[in-house]
């Protein structure tokens, strides 16, 4: 496994859409593998391929606890097939160094998607993982949190987020 470059904000990859996987190969695997030692390595939870410059339709989510197993999930080619309800969560990004902020959500989230063999699944999320899921899946859309949000806090982000990847030199 190799640990991957995360983009910052405003690389123009966090803005492109992700293309389809036509089949999920063992290149596909590595870079499912890839991404979440990336992920791991970052202290996040969740890391789409646009954040390191690959747009392909996959993200790795991992929500457990620090203390708890792993409960890392791949999703490719993925699909919100319902949604209900609202809540309002405080999310920060790997792309975003050093920004946090108020993003409006769905509840509840049904998707579906393949897994790293190449099986369709389904599943029901609530919480931190169904944020989690759309915040990822809104970056194989290209967008990003920072669309989420007013003018007056984009200028805001912007500027933590230049002084965070300063710092990171």
């Amino acid at each position: 496994m190799a640990a991957l470059e995360i983009l910052h904000y405003p690389h123009p990859a966090l803005k492109s859409v992700a293309e389809p996987i036509a089949e999920v190969t063992e290149e596909i695997r590595v870079l499912a593998e890839n991404m979440a030692e990336t992920m791991y390595l970052a202290a996040g939870v969740g890391l789409a391929a646009n954040q390191v410059g690959i747009l392909k339709r996959i993200f790795v989510i991992d929500c457990a606890d620090e203390d708890a197993p792993s409960e890392l999930r791949v999703f490719i080619n993925p699909e919100i097939t319902e949604m209900d309800g609202e809540q309002m969560f405080n999310e920060g990004c790997l792309s975003f160094p050093g920004a946090n902020e108020d993003v409006k959500r769905a509840e509840t989230v049904r998707v579906k998607a393949l897994d790293a063999q190449g099986e369709e699944f389904s599943l029901d999320a609530d919480g931190l993982l169904a944020v989690a899921i759309q915040h990822e899946l809104d970056h194989l859309n290209g967008v990003t949190m920072i669309d989420k949000v007013g003018k007056m806090k984009k200028r805001k982000i912007s500027r933590q987020v230049q002084q965070a990847v300063a710092e990171l030199r």
